[in-house]
């Protein structure tokens, strides 16, 4: 027994002697003990709020004896301000960081590049936070991460709100140092990404463009996508040879992108739209990708987000278009209750070369809502059907390869594990399992559709094994207080009020009159009301009355405004500094009128580079005003990008107004974003005119007008205008016209 505890005893000498644990308690501090770390060293950040850093390392350790720098307790040490982390070296770990109230001074948070020369190979970051960690400014790029070198992992770690320009994640793979990688991204939980508004939203790219010919090797596997909802591709692979399986997208408004490159394979993955609009699986692009034993449920995104989208190429494309599709297989997958599919997405003029080679088979099409099982934009002579089931309330004409049967879905938990029935051309599949072993490393079933691999039975089990592995301090609930303000005074201080102690504010405005020098900045939620009552604003020239801060809402319920005296450029401004954070108007059960101010001013002015979730007029009346309502057109840098996602307009009275009513811009030919979205349904126009169209959409990708009345409004002039560089979807349904303008439209437009 003596001799053991001496044994003992010896070994942890032996071990202290050759490796050692250094607290460290400020940058200075860290970068000494880094300058110094050997093989098998821990290097333990002090808890605390470490400010304006800039960590760098460069260290050896090796595959046994890593060199780790870790939070003396995970989620305690806070990367706070303009802080960023470099990693450079070999068989270097990080753990436990929380990186949140801050940006990144430089062009990403966590590179694996500590500088031009040196790039990280066998490194690791885990367990680590990056939370609303954006630049100010929306339209400022930069990556959360960048992966160079080879063999690095980033697991475990949770990545939340992502807001400005730039991809999430990106695999670089400039030069040689960091082309067949081998990297792996697993058990990571991106959790959320609102839509941006433009391109460069995506959650991880791994290439770009002129390197697709370049194999990454790159493997994303068990990781879990909660509304990532940023842009069109969740992932973009734009690169050779990468594998994606194991992964669950919960309603994601987007899909998994084979972009560019060859020979992906995407395999094991479960997409759970649960009917949320948008939400996509994989579109297919290029040469030899594989789709195979993936399950797509309640996927309802249509086009480019279709719960599977096989695309149209380029003649003679250049590698940053669309290299057209061949020797594609898509096998053994289930889609239940999704949107139909597409084949030869996107078809046009550029993109005129149909899809060759193509194989789809022994997939499982369930479907009690539906009765398209998909469409098609050009010819599909290049596709092969084979062994696919289809659930017989489809009543498309079907080619062959597709036979319909009643089907029955079973459900294990809330996963749904299979639909069908065994193969009953069993030799179809023996044909290719030969390939798929070789591929994907194992033998698939002979069944029909999606069989669970390695997954657990749960949705809530697979989340559970995702991300950090520390609890975050829970934040106290925001409590809402009810206030009355009969004066300008009262209104300032309440205000006031609300941004010291972040309250969400109801004001209910009991006086007559408020006058105001300057305008009102609305950081928090507030909502107005003026229970019908009558009031005035008195204002100087200024910019506007109201201007709305990003993270802010700005709500007038059952509000009655009388704009005479107002002489504000704008009732309400959006926030002027291109905030990176959104923001929320609503105009409800209210009325506004007699507001006549010179140089084209408007209700509500949306600002180059802010952003609005959601503009809703409601309800409301406008009436004998000389100014436009909507004004939405200043992002003209034709990069896709604008200034509300969704823009609904229902059950409102215009009349007798001089000035346009909406007008939209969002320019360029980029295919990246849902929206802009506008509902205008249920509304009355009368004796409403302006030198220009009343509505003027540019580049909306969605408008529904329906039962609208139009009187007397711009009758001879242009009543509305749609102007779309690539194909949208407008719709005209129970619309009357008396004595009112002309409505233009281009070839672009669908189903009006």
């Amino acid at each position: 027994m003596f001799k053991s505890i001496i044994a003992a005893m010896l070994c942890c000498i032996c071990v202290v002697a050759n490796s050692s644990a250094i607290k460290v308690k400020d940058i200075a501090a860290l970068q000494e003990a880094e300058k110094n770390a050997k093989a098998g060293d821990i290097i333990i950040l002090q808890n605390g709020i470490w400010n304006d850093v800039k960590i760098k390392l460069n260290c050896i350790g090796t595959e046994k004896e890593p060199i780790t720098f870790k939070a003396e307790t995970a989620g305690k040490v806070f990367i706070s301000g303009k802080s960023c982390l470099k990693i450079g070296g070999s068989y270097v770990v990080v753990d436990g960081l929380y990186f949140t109230n801050g940006y990144s001074p430089d062009n990403t948070i966590i590179d694996f590049k500590k500088d031009k020369n040196t790039v990280a190979n066998y490194c690791r970051v885990t367990n680590c936070l990056i939370d609303d960690f954006n630049k100010p400014q929306r339209m400022s790029e930069d990556y959360w991460v960048s992966l160079l070198g080879k063999h690095n992992r980033i697991d475990h770690c949770t990545f939340r709100n992502k807001k400005n320009l730039g991809v999430l994640m990106a695999i670089i793979l400039e030069d040689e140092k960091s082309r067949d990688n081998f990297h792996s991204i697993d058990h990571n939980y991106f959790d959320g990404r609102p839509p941006l508004g433009s391109n460069a939203g995506e959650i991880i790219r791994v290439g770009v463009s002129q390197h697709c010919t370049f194999n990454s090797n790159t493997i994303i596997e068990n990781n879990y996508f909660r509304n990532c909802d940023g842009e069109t591709e969740i992932i973009s692979l734009k690169s050779c040879e990468n594998i994606i399986r194991n992964n669950v997208f919960k309603e994601c408004q987007g899909c998994l992108t084979l972009r560019h490159g060859n020979n992906n394979t995407v395999f094991n993955n479960i997409f759970f739209g649960n009917g949320k609009e948008g939400t996509g699986g994989v579109r297919i692009i290029n040469e030899g990708n594989w789709v195979v034993n993936n399950l797509f449920y309640e996927c309802k995104g249509v086009s480019f987000r279709s719960p599977l989208a096989i695309m149209n190429g380029v003649p003679n494309s250049p590698a940053n278009r669309y290299l057209p599709v061949k020797d594609a297989v898509v096998f053994g997958n289930s889609f239940i209750n999704c949107t139909p599919f597409s084949l030869c997405e996107g078809s046009d003029k550029e993109r005129s070369q149909v899809p060759q080679n193509v194989l789809i088979a022994n997939n499982v099409f369930y479907n009690k809502k539906d009765t398209t099982l998909f469409y098609k934009f050009d010819d599909i002579n290049g596709f092969a059907f084979e062994n696919n089931i289809v659930s017989k309330s489809v009543k498309q004409d079907l080619p062959n390869g597709f036979d319909k049967d009643n089907l029955q879905d079973n459900q294990v938990n809330d996963i749904i594990i299979k639909v069908g029935k065994s193969s009953h051309d069993e030799s179809k599949v023996d044909a290719l399992q030969n390939k798929i072993k070789q591929r994907l490393g194992l033998e698939l079933s002979n069944s029909i559709g999606f069989g669970k691999y390695n997954l657990p039975k749960s949705l809530s089990v697979i989340q559970q094994t995702t991300g950090i592995t520390w609890k975050e301090d829970i934040k106290p609930t925001t409590k809402t207080v009810e206030i009355q303000c009969t004066n300008t005074k009262q209104l300032l201080a309440a205000l006031a009020d609300s941004i010291n102690y972040k309250k969400k504010i109801n004001i209910a405005l009991t006086g007559i009159i408020y006058e105001l020098n300057a305008p009102i900045k609305i950081y928090n939620q507030v909502s107005f009301t003026t229970n019908k009552k009558e009031i005035k604003f008195i204002t100087e020239a200024q910019e506007a009355v109201f201007i709305i801060q990003g993270n802010a809402s700005l709500n007038f319920t059952n509000a009655n405004i009388d704009g005479s005296f107002i002489k504000a450029t704008n009732f309400v401004s959006s926030p002027t500094n291109g905030s990176v954070h959104h923001y929320k108007f609503s105009f409800v059960n209210s009325s506004f009128g007699f507001y006549d101010v010179a140089n084209n001013s408007s209700f509500f002015r949306a600002v180059k580079g802010s952003y609005a979730d959601s503009l809703v007029f409601k309800n409301s009346t406008f009436s004998e005003s000389k100014i436009n309502i909507l004004s939405a057109e200043e992002e003209t840098d034709k990069k896709g990008y604008y200034s509300a996602e969704n823009i609904k307009f229902s059950n409102n009275k215009f009349i007798n107004n001089k000035g346009a009513i909406i007008n939209i811009a969002r320019t360029g030919n980029d295919e990246s974003t849902l929206g802009p979205r506008l509902w205008f349904n249920n509304n009355t126009i009368e004796n409403t005119i302006a030198d220009k169209p009343l509505i003027e959409l540019y580049g909306v990708q969605y408008s529904n007008f329906d039962s609208n009345i139009f009187i007397n409004s711009n009758n001879e002039k242009q009543l509305i205008v749609y102007t779309d560089i690539v194909r949208a979807i407008h719709l005209q349904t129970k619309n009357k016209f008396t004595k009112s303008g002309l409505i233009k439209e281009n070839e672009f437009g669908i189903n009006k």
